[in-house]
């Protein structure tokens, strides 16, 4: 239900923007997240906001780099990546939860849909 899309191979320096499309239900009213896995390292928080984008939350290591955003017409969200470094090399997954709260927004396992991810490569 949640399709994650715009990965791709970079340089160091290059922006890519994710999106991250919802299709079954509406989720208007979920908050909605970015998380990413590298490999060999467990799943880490990125970026999340609220159904109606009032509150937005990052982690510090993309603080001013990235930015969420969403779209509820299309039931999309995105994540416009600036900046990239190597150590932002990871598969970038989607999520959503309609509990979405500010004390559990950067937790794994409080979010329900999660998306298939996407491959984000950096190069030094």
């Amino acid at each position: 239900q949640l399709q994650a899309s715009g990965g791709g191979l970079v340089q160091a320096g290059a922006s890519l923007r994710l999106s991250c499309a919802a299709s079954g239900r509406t989720f208007s009213h979920y908050g909605m997240g970015w998380f990413r896995q590298a490999p060999g390292k467990e799943r880490e928080f990125v970026a999340a906001l609220s159904w109606n984008s009032g509150n937005k939350y990052y982690s510090a290591s993309v603080k001013g780099r990235f930015s969420i955003s969403r779209d509820n017409a299309h039931n999309t969200v995105y994540l416009q990546m600036d900046s990239l470094k190597p150590e932002d090399t990871a598969v970038y997954y989607c999520t959503a939860d309609n509990s979405f709260n500010r004390l559990t927004y950067a937790v794994p396992r409080a979010y329900t849909y999660w998306g298939q991810g996407t491959l984000v490569t950096v190069s030094s």
